[in-house]
């Protein structure tokens, strides 16, 4: 899947990340990848939700990864953080 396929969801509104979502698709993209860790993981579904029932209606969920992340505090402790992979893919 190349890079600009990949939607990573941060602090922005729900549908800021709907809009990339569906400029992917729109550009001709089949598959786009929405990404997400610890508390942007309820963001993540949301819009995925957003785009496959409101938006694009043909999208469907083609896979979701879920797993555990360590990342290095400031202090250089390592915490685990949850993450989550949603793929979308157009019907055709």
């Amino acid at each position: 899947m190349a890079e600009d396929n990949i939607i990573y969801i941060g602090q922005k509104p729900v549908m800021n990340y709907v809009l990339a979502v569906v400029t992917q698709f729109n550009n001709g993209s089949d598959e786009v990848a929405i990404k997400a860790r610890g508390r942007a993981i309820s963001k993540a579904v949301d819009t995925a939700e957003v785009v496959r029932n409101k938006f694009l209606t043909d999208v469907k969920i083609k896979e979701i990864k879920i797993g555990t992340e360590e990342l290095t505090r400031g202090e250089g402790e390592m915490i685990n953080v949850s993450s989550i992979e949603i793929f979308l893919i157009r019907s055709i």
